[in-house]
């Protein structure tokens, strides 16, 4: 691990280390995969037209998402099934994230259960959340994570049905004995540990979407908690203000990692109209292709408040656990304090819109 000197060597060595349909659950994208190579290749084509003669000697990364102050602007986005990656699972990445001093979004795939994480936890937790078929189910589940010490709920809205992952599916992927999703058990009739039967995720995992959901469904889960709602996987301008109309607390543009809708556009692309159409009312956050601190840069420069990282997570995670999770978080700290630096920006507020550019295209 001591040889990374980036997130691309990081994923090297996992693959060398993960079981390929380990591997292969964690990297892969939904039918030709299209999405996912956009969303980093999107970044790549973003210009920065850094300034000259100013002050950088002093540089300060820290900023404020929801009322929580935070090292750096890249928070950890949920995914799935930790201990795939290292026996410790989700609390090391918990603890790597409270020595980072940044936030967590707990899966609720995770394998290891809520209030063990949150036990570890040295900064905060958010939960990510399906609203599931059986609301009975999801009321429980919503009252479990608070008391649980989870600080805001992160409903997932893409997902009406799951995406279809074709390695996956060759795979028949499932989880080894003795892991499960938790904190979704029981998960159905016969009392199966979720995910350990059936090929690929989307037979698994059916009983707990409901491709019914509606923005009343977003009412109804803001009557039955007052944690801040993330409604994550926006992708237009106007579901971006119904979100707001709705009253959810943050916005995330995200395309589920290009997991579900192949050929949706890149999130870095979609991110400028929908920050002008939130007009800063609410936090906007970004996920999808973050692979540097170049691009952190970029998404701040574009109207997003904080990006969250998945894969580089789980990259880290197989490669030593906690320590690896926290190179991968540092790998990226260093890009964006370098790339802050060479733009001429000696904090988060001073990354505006002009230092970036598209060429040929209309943001």
């Amino acid at each position: 691990m001591s040889d990374a000197l980036n997130i691309f060597d990081l994923e090297k060595l996992a693959k060398e280390n993960l079981p390929p349909t380990a591997y292969d659950y964690y990297s892969s994208g939904a039918w030709d995969e299209v999405t996912l190579r956009e969303n980093c290749n999107a970044f790549n084509r973003i210009q920065v037209h850094y300034k000259v003669m100013v002050d950088v000697s002093k540089r300060d990364l820290t900023t404020t998402v929801l009322g929580q102050k935070v090292s750096m602007p890249i928070l950890l986005a949920p995914t799935a099934f930790h201990k795939l990656a290292h026996p410790d699972g989700e609390v090391a990445t918990v603890r790597a994230a409270g020595a980072s001093n940044t936030i967590m979004t707990l899966s609720s795939l995770s394998t290891t259960k809520v209030e063990e994480v949150t036990a570890a936890a040295k900064s905060p937790v958010w939960f990510q959340l399906y609203i599931n078929k059986d609301r009975g189910f999801t009321r429980d589940l919503v009252a479990r994570v608070k008391a649980a010490g989870c600080k805001a709920l992160m409903l997932t809205v893409d997902t009406p049905e799951w995406g279809r992952r074709e390695r996956d599916v060759r795979n028949c992927f499932h989880l080894p004995p003795g892991l499960s999703a938790i904190n979704l058990i029981p998960s159905n009739e016969r009392g199966e540990f979720i995910g350990q039967h059936g090929a690929g995720m989307g037979q698994a995992f059916t009983w707990m979407l409901d491709p019914s959901l509606t923005w009343k469904d977003v009412e109804w889960l803001r009557s039955i908690t007052d944690l801040p709602i993330i409604v994550k996987g926006v992708c237009r301008p106007d579901d971006a203000e119904l979100a707001i109309q709705h009253g959810v607390s943050a916005v995330l543009v995200s395309n589920h990692g290009a997991r579900q809708m192949d050929t949706a556009p890149a999130t870095i692309e979609v991110l400028p109209a929908i920050a002008e159409q939130v007009a800063g009312r609410v936090p906007v956050l970004l996920d999808g292709g973050i692979r540097r601190g170049l691009d952190v840069f970029k998404a701040l420069a574009l109207g997003a408040t904080a990006v969250q990282i998945g894969r580089p997570v789980l990259w880290g995670l197989a490669n030593g656990g906690q320590q690896g999770v926290q190179t991968a978080l540092e790998l990226l700290r260093k890009e964006l304090d370098l790339a802050m630096a060479l733009a001429g920006c000696p904090d988060i507020a001073s990354i505006k819109r002009d230092f970036v550019k598209v060429p040929n295209r209309h943001f």
